[in-house]
């Protein structure tokens, strides 16, 4: 395997033993061997347990930070996008539960992620939102005096808390796609202007 190639095959394996073990009950020594490589390589490519975990939210938060923009281009309306945001962020605990759970749980059980981590791809993540109020804005659609940086934080706290909800409940499962409709058009609501 070549360089870049077995980083990404010990992520992999890594988002698969975090979110079958736990973060704190993983070990680097299953994740290599769930990646078919010797401890010690995973040494070559990351500092410790922590760095993978960071690493791979890095790496996934990257890839859907350029899905959901490339989506997004194909929409005009910002009340469209909204929907569009939230459908698209709802879908994806339904369509990778593993890296839902390893984001949705694993990750806040790091102390170094949550006191130290100076998170440019959740900000990142954010700032979609607040284009999209800021369009809304402009355009006269949403009302002028809104926040779009406290909108925003709205927007990922509710969607945020129901892709929780579905990540670790037991009971049968709600349709996230209806899901994202009803956040979106109650948070619509309150941005349109009258």
């Amino acid at each position: 395997m070549k360089g870049e190639e077995k980083y990404n095959t010990i992520l992999k394996a890594a988002k698969g033993v975090f979110a079958k073990e736990g973060f704190y009950n993983s070990k680097v020594s299953e994740i290599a061997k769930e990646a078919r490589v010797a401890d010690g390589t995973i040494y070559l490519y990351f500092k410790n347990k922590e760095d993978i975990l960071i690493s791979l939210f890095e790496k996934e938060l990257t890839r859907i930070i350029k899905l959901v923009k490339e989506e997004l281009e194909k929409v005009s309306d910002p009340r469209d996008k909204l929907q569009k945001f939230c459908d698209i962020h709802l879908s994806m605990a339904e369509e990778d539960r593993t890296l839902a759970e390893v984001i949705q749980v694993e990750l806040r059980q790091s102390n170094k992620f949550m006191r130290e981590y100076k998170n440019k791809y959740f900000l990142a993540y954010l700032k979609i939102i607040a284009d999209i109020i800021d369009e809304g804005k402009t355009s006269g659609i949403f009302k002028k005096d809104i926040k779009s940086d406290v909108v925003a934080r709205m927007v990922f706290g509710s969607l945020d808390e129901i892709s929780t909800y579905w990540v670790t409940t037991r009971r049968k499962r709600f349709n996230v796609h209806d899901a994202a409709s009803t956040v979106g058009k109650i948070l619509i609501e309150g941005m349109v202007s009258s």
